[in-house]
């Protein structure tokens, strides 16, 4: 990180320098460490700038010139959900900053350190990575400016784009360009986005198909009559004699393997033409078609790469990056970590660093697919579990080396806690699957549930000397939990430190569909085996469940019946969470287009989703939640008497909210309340026709699996540190 660590190491100069957003943590939950540690295993000389000066390019230029790369993240977390809450408000504090010190990043931070990079030593190729600039591969909506933004590719100016779990390619990036290969002729590796030409094409054996072959969004252009007698040499599909003659080919009768062959080769050499960034700019109905295509293009088994214009030039997609076998997963994780932060902090305390420090990351990915979450488009639908073996051997090493270790490890697990080692049952199914998720909406037969092997995990950590207890704070699938009640024996008994964090995120089909979340059923029948086990245990265990406000599709009376949910089931939330519209997300494509691309789109008769965006109705939203909190109850009353649901106001049981009001409390809601009746305000129509009520609640996003899962720099996935809900 300095002058002075490299002459230590006499080092004269750097192979490569990563450039990243966050604190340097030397920890395989953080990215840099990662990508920084595999390198060297490769023997690369690695030096990191961390949080640089962005004001100028001198910051970028401590380390002196790489000799091969640029690596450039913004850190384990898009910049943007970093640095603003739901409401788009700044935040106060940067959890991976030391002293959680806020603004020490930019807004955009992969763009705008790529462009200090070329500022810095121009012509040293530059190579971006990270959450960030996975979910900006290809034109998408950006919430925080409201509108449809290019690519992060011919914004940032960067020679290559690394998306997903990158190890592979970005080891073989700085291999190709230590031999002396151009990094303008690196096009071939997986996870890799670069620009092109408008007609390149990597050889002669490639062809092209426009994305509505892949999904009709209509209306069709209208073919031509191919029985129309027009111009001779358009009459006829058939050979002549002299065209059978100069070359023509007799049929050949193919066996059914040899026709697949075919079919699989073709496939591997034709990239499909997503409509352009132009296009899905003025037009919603071909952004939520792009959308579509490229989630149904995201099965590395099956994916064929991507190209989408960008003015004159255009942006192409190499397929995703086949998975990590276990093998290499375990090498990724065992490196020599320091698993601590970078002396130059001195005492300073980051909060993602005392999040994770006791944690270990057992996997990767998660098949889950619910709609608000950015992990499937990063990290992909192929779970990467590490082996037994490993995991042992990172905790005896946590418990060794990392300071202030007590015999309690907070956490094992990753983006999804209990999907370790589960799988599709066959790999050639899975490879031509293109479902977008295996357990909505009903777990797929093909997919194993079998959690034996998580739970022999569990045992086997408990026995280790030294260790007291084992907690689990990542989020889990308590659908895929209740096939297995021996694991949810073993979870209750063991591994609950008296709250169990869960999601069912809300109780109404409509908006649990636009999710691609199970029904609330599935959630009471977990409960019930949650307490019977408890009860069995002797233990007092409480489940804390996690719900999104204003999401795609959410209706007044959703939000209505949700806080009636919770009130008859005693729940009184501390914190909720607002829709958060990320990157590429498909939720976010039904914000911003009001269509569902779930389904099959037509310009006349597809689905509409309506969307909250009202800063009046997210409040409204985000109120029902906390139903209990008398400052939101003027907010609600007004609700309750528009939607004819006054009879909820009172003192009963079966009431919602109080008639009476607290002493110094509720001004603020009441305060907009009355300015909305003084200016008349309403809520922009629903995408129904139907105008949404005054006080209608905003929408929400998932800014969870962005700070949770936001796989850190070069797409490693990983468990990033869990950041809290917003309040």
């Amino acid at each position: 990180m300095s002058r002075s660590e490299m002459d230590a190491l006499g080092w004269d100069s750097c192979d490569i320098i990563l450039i990243t957003g966050d604190a340097y943590i030397d920890h395989p939950s953080f990215g840099m460490a990662l990508i920084g540690r595999l390198l060297e295993a490769q023997g690369f000389r690695v030096g990191i700038i961390s949080q640089p000066d962005w004001h100028s390019a001198a910051a970028f230029q401590k380390l002196g010139k790489p000799n091969l790369f640029f690596g450039v993240t913004a850190g384990n977390m898009d910049s943007m959900i970093n640095r603003y809450t739901a409401d788009r408000k700044i935040r106060s504090d940067d959890a991976y900053t030391p002293n959680a010190e806020p603004n020490r990043r930019p807004d955009r931070a992969v763009t705008v350190y790529a462009q200090r990079c070329r500022e810095a030593f121009s012509g040293v190729p530059v190579v971006i990575g990270s959450i960030e600039a996975s979910l900006r591969r290809i034109a998408h909506f950006d919430y925080w400016s409201d509108k449809v933004r290019r690519s992060v590719l011919p914004d940032s100016k960067a020679d290559l784009l690394v998306f997903g779990n990158a190890e592979r390619a970005i080891v073989e990036i700085a291999h190709r360009l230590a031999k002396g290969e151009k990094i303008a002729d690196i096009r071939d590796l997986r996870g890799t986005a670069f620009m092109v030409p408008t007609g390149w094409l990597p050889s002669e054996e490639w062809g092209e198909m426009d994305s509505t072959e892949v999904d009709t969004p209509g209306p069709l252009v209208k073919h031509g009559d191919p029985y129309a007698m027009e111009d001779s040499k358009q009459a006829s599909g058939c050979a002549t004699p002299a065209a059978a003659a100069d070359g023509a080919q007799p049929i050949r009768l193919l066996s059914r393997e040899q026709r697949l062959a075919v079919r699989r080769d073709k496939r591997a050499h034709t990239v499909v033409r997503l409509p352009s960034y132009e296009q899905v700019v003025s037009d919603p109905v071909l952004y939520a078609h792009a959308s579509r295509t490229f989630h149904l293009e995201s099965n590395p088994g099956n994916a064929r790469a991507l190209r989408q214009a960008h003015g004159e030039r255009d942006v192409w997609l190499n397929p995703p990056p086949f998975p990590l076998s276990t093998e290499e997963i375990d090498g990724v994780y065992e490196a020599p970590y320091a698993r601590r932060p970078h002396p130059s902090y001195g005492e300073a305390k980051i909060p993602a660093w005392e999040m994770i420090r006791f944690s270990v990351n057992i996997m990767r990915g998660c098949f889950g697919g619910c709609t608000f979450c950015s992990i499937t488009e990063h990290e992909g639908r192929i779970i990467q579990s590490r082996s037994e073996d490993s995991i042992i051997r990172e905790i005896e090493e946590m418990r060794d080396k990392t300071p202030g270790f007590t015999g309690t490890v907070s956490d094992l697990g990753g983006p999804t806690a209990n999907m370790y080692h589960l799988k599709c049952k066959d790999e050639k199914i899975e490879s031509a699957c293109r479902r977008l998720s295996c357990v909505y909406p009903d777990i797929c037969e093909n997919m194993n549930t079998d959690h034996s092997q998580l739970i022999s995990l569990y045992r086997r950590a408990r026995a280790i000397k030294g260790v007291k207890r084992i907690t689990i704070g990542s989020g889990l699938r308590y659908d895929l939990a209740v096939r297995s009640p021996e694991y949810i024996k073993e979870l209750v008994t063991h591994h609950v430190g008296g709250y169990l964090k869960i999601a069912p995120e809300h109780t109404e089909e409509g908006v649990l569909s636009k999710m691609m979340k199970p029904g609330i059923g599935t959630y009471d029948r977990f409960k019930q085996l949650f307490e019977r086990f408890s009860r069995e245990a002797g233990k007092e265990q409480y489940l804390i469940p996690y719900f999104i406000a204003a999401h795609p599709g959410t209706q007044d009376e959703d939000m209505l019946n949700l806080a009636l949910w919770l009130k008859k089931n005693n729940f009184r939330l501390d914190q909720v969470q607002a829709f958060v519209p990320t990157p590429m997300a498909l939720a976010t494509t039904m914000y911003h287009t009001e269509r569902n691309p779930l389904k099959k789109l037509h310009r006349e008769g597809s689905e509409v989703v309506g969307s909250v965006r009202s800063g009046t109705q997210r409040k409204l939203h985000k109120a029902f939640l906390r139903y209990h909190d008398p400052e939101n109850w003027p907010l609600l009353r007004e609700a309750l008497k528009k939607m004819g649901r006054a009879d909820l106001i009172g003192n009963g049981k079966k009431q919602l909210i109080p008639a009476w009001q607290p002493a110094g409390t509720g001004l603020k809601a009441a305060a907009m309340v009355s300015r909305q009746a003084k200016e008349g305000q309403n809520a922009r129509p629903a995408a129904t026709g139907r105008p949404l009520r005054a006080g209608a609640a905003p929408q929400r996003t998932c800014a969870r699996s962005a700070a949770r899962n936001a796989g850190n720099s070069f797409g490693k996935p990983g468990s990033a540190p869990r950041k809290k809900r917003t309040p």
